[in-house]
C-alpha cells in the first residue's frame, strides 16, 4: 500500500476532474464475465476508435463470440509497426454469481471516496482511462506508433492474448515496449513470478468401506500427497530462496480443488488434486514437481499390491511464465520518470503519490510474461490492488484514477512530439 499523501497531493486528487469517469462507467456496463461473448464491448470500442479514425484489428477465437482488438495510433511520420509502445489490458471480468454485493456490480459507483463495480479494478479503468487519453494523443502527435491491446479471457489463462501477440508478429508488429494495466497501486512493476499448474489423479481400487483391506482409497492416498505438497510449501515459506523484491518473497504451493469419492460406505477409486507452483526464478518449477512426483511414485507399491491396476498420474494443465523487465531499461525508465515522486507536474504542479518510484515485484501472473517471452521489454502498472480484485463490491480509490490519469498524461509528454 501507499504511504499517506503529502497535503499537496491530497489537494490534487480533490481538484482533479477524473477525466475517464465516463468511459470507466461505460465499459463497466458491459458485463464481460469470461465465460460469455466480449464483443459488444469490443465492438463499441472500435466504433469509438474508428470514428477518430485510429485503424483496429480483431481477431477472434474458435466460436466466432470472443475478440481481441489490436488499434494503432501511428506517428507522425506514419510509421505504425516498427517500434513504439502497446499500452495493454484484458476486457473479461470474473463472475458476480452468489456474491453479496451492495451495489449493481455493472454499473459503476462513487460512494464517497470509492468507485464500485466489477473490474474498476481488474482492470478496466486502466484500460478506460487510455481510451479517454486518445484524443489528445492523436491531436499531439507521436514520436513513434501507439498500440492498444485488449484481449479476452485472461481470467481464465491468459487465453486471448496469445492469439493477439501471435496476430501481432503475423501481421509484421515490433513494439519496442508495453506497459500492462493491472493494478499495482500505480507502482512500477518490473518483474512477476511465473505459475505451473497440475493436476494429479489418484486411480484407487473400489470395495465396501467395511472392508478396507481389500481397496485402495484414493482420497486418502491423494490427502498424502497433498500433506506432501504442504511440507514442500513450509520449507520454501522457512528456507527459501527469498527474493525480498517480492510481496511474496518465497516460492508458494498451493492445493486448490480436491475431488473424489462417491459415497461414505464406498472406498474412493477416483481422486483428483489440482494444484500450482507459482515460482521466482530462484527456484526452478520442473525440479519441484519432480520431487512432488518422486513422493507419489513412492505410494503406488503398496496401492498396486492391493489392486494392479491403481496408480498415480499427473497433467500439466497450463503454464503462465514469469518475467523481469531490467529496471535501467527504457520503458522502466519512461514509468519511474512517469509515476516518479519528484514532484513536478506541468499540469497540476503537485506531488504525486509516495512511494509510486520504487521497483515492485509481484506474485500474481499477468499477461506482461507472454509479451516479453516475445522481446517486448514490458512493465505492468495500473490503479488499485489485487487484493481488490475479485471481491464482492470491487472498489478502486478515486485517488487511484487520478494517479492513473496522471500518470498517462505524463507518458504523452514522453511519447508526443508537442
Amino acid at each position: 500500500m501507499n504511504a499517506p499523501l503529502p497535503e499537496a497531493a491530497q489537494q490534487f486528487v480533490r481538484t482533479a476532474d477524473l477525466s475517464a469517469l465516463p468511459m470507466i462507467e461505460k465499459w463497466v456496463s458491459f458485463a464481460s464475465v469470461s465465460r460469455d461473448s466480449n464483443l459488444p464491448i469490443i465492438e463499441w470500442t472500435r466504433a469509438l476508435l474508428e470514428a477518430q479514425g485510429v485503424q483496429c484489428l480483431l481477431s477472434y477465437d474458435e466460436t466466432g463470440k470472443k475478440a481481441n482488438l489490436w488499434a494503432t495510433l501511428p506517428a507522425e511520420n506514419g510509421e505504425t509497426k516498427i517500434g513504439g509502445l502497446v499500452l495493454s489490458g484484458h476486457t473479461d471480468v470474473v463472475p458476480v454469481d452468489g456474491q453479496p454485493w451492495n451495489t449493481d456490480p455493472f454499473v459503476a459507483q462513487v460512494i464517497g471516496d470509492k468507485l464500485y463495480g466489477r473490474g474498476v479494478t481488474d482492470m478496466k479503468g486502466f484500460g478506460a482511462t487510455v481510451l479517454m487519453m486518445v484524443p489528445e494523443l492523436l491531436k499531439r502527435k507521436l514520436k513513434q506508433p501507439v498500440h492498444l491491446a485488449f484481449s479476452y479471457d485472461e481470467e481464465v489463462g491468459c487465453i486471448g492474448v496469445r492469439k493477439l501477440i501471435a496476430d501481432m508478429l503475423d501481421k509484421g508488429f515490433r513494439p519496442a515496449a508495453c506497459i500492462v494495466g493491472e493494478p499495482t497501486g500505480m507502482q512500477v512493476v518490473i518483474a512477476h513470478k511465473g505459475k505451473h499448474a497440475y493436476k494429479t489423479s489418484v486411480r484407487g481400487f473400489e470395495a465396501h468401506s467395511s472392508l478396507t483391506p481389500q481397496g485402495v482409497n484414493a482420497v486418502e492416498i491423494a490427502c498424502e500427497f497433498v500433506s506432501h505438497l504442504k511440507s514442500m510449501h513450509r520449507r520454501l515459506v522457512a528456507e527459501g530462496p527469498f527474493d525480498a523484491a517480492y510481496d511474496v518473497p518465497h516460492t508458494t504451493i498451493h492445493t486448490g480443488v480436491i475431488a473424489g469419492g462417491t459415497a461414505l460406505n464406498i472406498i474412493a477409486r477416483d481422486c483428483d488434486v489440482t494444484w500450482e507452483i507459482r515460482h521466482h526464478h530462484l527456484n526452478s518449477p520442473v525440479l519441484l514437481f519432480n520431487e512432488a512426483k518422486a513422493f507419489a511414485d513412492s505410494l503406488i507399491p503398496a496401492m498396486q499390491a492391493v489392486a494392479p491396476d491403481t496408480g498415480i498420474t499427473h497433467k500439466l494443465n497450463s503454464v503462465l511464465p514469469g518475467f523481469a523487465t531490467d529496471a535501467d531499461s527504457e520503458i522502466a525508465k519512461i514509468c519511474f520518470r512517469c509515476a516518479s515522486t519528484d514532484g513536478k507536474d506541468d499540469k497540476e504542479g503537485v506531488a504525486p503519490d509516495a512511494g509510486a518510484a520504487a521497483a515492485v515485484k509481484v506474485s500474481f501472473g499477468t499477461e506482461a510474461a507472454l509479451f516479453h517471452q516475445v522481446g517486448v521489454p514490458t512493465i505492468v502498472c495500473g490503479p488499485g490492488h489485487i487484493a481488490q480484485a475479485h471481491q464482492p463490491n470491487e472498489w478502486v480509490t478515486l485517488e487511484q484514477l487520478a494517479w492513473c490519469e496522471r500518470f498517462i498524461r505524463r507518458l504523452a509528454d514522453e511519447i508526443c512530439v508537442n
